[in-house]
């Protein structure tokens, strides 16, 4: 593996860290992008990655993403992630999951985690048994907040489809708008489920045929192959699956008026923000849409180190103001002439310390 501090996405990391522990077959990586605002919260991420380059690359790119996401969110919380290599059969064992918790509470309270892709409820309890510095548990009690954040996050890019089809297509009515969905796991099918419920007119994929099947049947959608949902002539295209899809072929591929959806660093490459804005699609910035998620999982976390109840209202009331922040991103967009993505970005990094005013 090269030396972290040469790759195109080190962006002065305070902490990249290689966690080798040879009795469990443990290899993984925490990164550390910002502490300004507080310890780096974000989520482990369980993946086979054919080349650990791609580890790395994807540790650093996320843990940048949670910096800004965090900030944008108004949470006391810094920026981190933390990816587990997976082999190629998916290996994962108790043992492991142990050994990542000693790691994680090794730092001290520097870095937070809690649930990524790969990675659940009843894993982030093993991990619980040896820090404490972890979130996404099981709520205790029925109002009361915490487990998988996957129904936060797709609470939260739902509102935030619904300001998107009002400024782009001013309508606040869901009806018979064409969303083509892209993935099927956790948040695409709660997304599914919520756009359904108001009418919208959904096509679906993933690579999950079982999976896929099953929510078509639920919600009345219909099924495109994996290789062709971002070609479908839709209003809104809702990237729900892994990241960096909206690359030159992506882009040129589109037949929409807007991308939002869930994924993580939808925009493979910074100049895919302004390629979107020049065909004029609408972007809903990943780390601001997508926040429901770690609003929840911070929300837990805070509340059981202070040792107060916090209720699930109190997460929905904050996921609720997601809509505003996109407006916000968007007016600048349209005041400066800057496309939504550097507008979010220059905001995120002034919350940071690490910027001028947006």
């Amino acid at each position: 593996m090269a030396a972290f501090w040469t790759e195109p996405d080190f962006d002065d990391h305070e902490l990249v860290q290689l966690v080798r522990d040879a009795r469990s077959g443990l290899t993984a990586i925490i990164a550390l992008h910002s502490t300004h605002l507080g310890p780096g919260a974000g989520g482990t991420r369980f993946w086979h990655y054919g080349n650990p380059q791609d580890a790395m690359r994807d540790a650093l790119r996320l843990s940048r993403g949670m910096s800004f996401k965090n900030a944008m969110a108004g949470l006391p919380m810094g920026g981190g992630k933390a990816v587990i290599l997976a082999d190629e059969r998916g290996t994962k064992t108790k043992a492991m999951l142990e050994a990542f918790g000693d790691a994680v509470d090794a730092l001290g309270g520097r870095y937070v985690t809690a649930e990524d892709v790969g990675i659940s409820v009843d894993d982030m309890a093993i991990v619980a048994q040896r820090t404490r510095y972890v979130s996404g548990l099981a709520p205790q009690g029925e109002q009361a907040v915490g487990g998988d954040p996957g129904p936060f996050t797709a609470m939260g890019v739902y509102h935030g489809i619904r300001a998107a089809v009002a400024h782009k297509l001013g309508s606040n009515d869901l009806r018979g708008i064409r969303v083509a969905v892209q993935g099927a796991g956790s948040v695409g099918a709660g997304l599914a489920r919520l756009l359904a419920r108001d009418g919208a007119v959904l096509t679906l994929a993933d690579i999950n045929a079982d999976a896929v099947a099953a929510l078509a049947d639920e919600t009345g959608a219909e099924i495109a192959p994996t290789d062709a949902i971002m070609s479908m002539s839709c209003d809104v295209f809702s990237p729900n699956a892994l990241g960096a899809v909206l690359d030159d072929d992506g882009v040129a591929r589109l037949d929409c008026a807007i991308v939002a959806g869930a994924a993580n660093n939808q925009l493979a490459r910074p100049e895919h923000g302004p390629m979107l804005a020049d065909r004029g699609i609408l972007y809903a910035p990943d780390y601001v849409i997508n926040a429901g998620g770690i609003i929840s999982v911070t929300l837990e976390y805070l509340c059981r180190m202070q040792g107060s109840p916090c209720g699930i209202n109190e997460v929905r009331a904050r996921i609720a103001q997601i809509p505003e922040r996109l407006q916000q991103v968007w007016r600048e967009s349209e005041a400066s002439g800057r496309s939504p993505d550097q507008v979010a970005d220059a905001m995120a990094m002034q919350l940071i310390g690490r910027g001028d005013s947006a």
